[in-house]
């Protein structure tokens, strides 16, 4: 049986746990919390970089970084669909895949700065940059909201998207995203009613 290591407010972790369900592997993978930011971790004698999601091959070897994951779950049932936009241009999926990505990491650095730092050491200028990007990242989405890409059948840009901002009203220190973008959050409100989506929503934030 495969092992795939997450942690619950990981969006990048629960990029992988959606795939799981979307593609009906309950049976084939195990799901287990990580400990990571942990001093001595068990976790980084299975994966050394600590990072999340992990999963752990039956021939023992491991595969790190949401994308590859995702896309190695996606083809064990044999029929691939992630990856595909049947009619789109070619490089159009990729193309908002990592318009997605790289809001995802933005407000990843972002967050972590609140998170992990005390408000007497956090950096303005990460935070400043970070949420410039991100504003503008989610400008561009509510214009590209309606691309055939995002409204058809679920794809690595949608997941990466939907795993990005999918119960996060709120984004670090307490900015709101949804009010100026209705089409991108009612987008949003749709996605979340899948199950695969509703079954794996991160865990409230604490206060900043």
């Amino acid at each position: 049986m495969l092992k795939l290591y997450i942690t619950p407010g990981s969006p990048y972790a629960r990029m992988a746990r959606v795939v799981v369900q979307e593609k009906k592997l309950e049976d084939r993978v195990e799901i287990i919390e990580a400990k990571t930011r942990t001093e001595n971790s068990t976790y980084y004698d299975i994966n050394p970089s600590g990072r999340v999601p992990y999963l752990l091959l039956e021939d023992g070897s491991g595969l790190e970084e949401s994308a590859l994951v995702c896309r190695y779950l996606d083809t064990l049932d044999g029929e691939p669909t992630l990856d595909t936009a049947p009619g789109a241009p070619e490089w159009e999926l990729p193309r908002l895949e990592a318009m997605a990505r790289s809001m995802l990491d933005g407000i990843g650095v972002w967050s972590r700065e609140y998170v992990y730092r005390p408000a007497e050491i956090r950096s303005d200028f990460i935070i400043g940059h970070e949420s410039a990007r991100a504003m503008r990242m989610l400008d561009a989405f509510e214009r590209e909201i309606e691309n055939p890409i995002l409204t058809g059948p679920l794809n690595m840009a949608q997941l990466t998207l939907a795993c990005t901002l999918h119960g996060r009203d709120l984004l670090a220190g307490g900015v709101e995203w949804r009010g100026e973008r209705p089409n991108l959050a009612a987008w949003i409100d749709r996605i979340g009613e899948r199950p695969s989506f509703a079954s794996t929503k991160p865990p409230p934030r604490k206060p900043h």
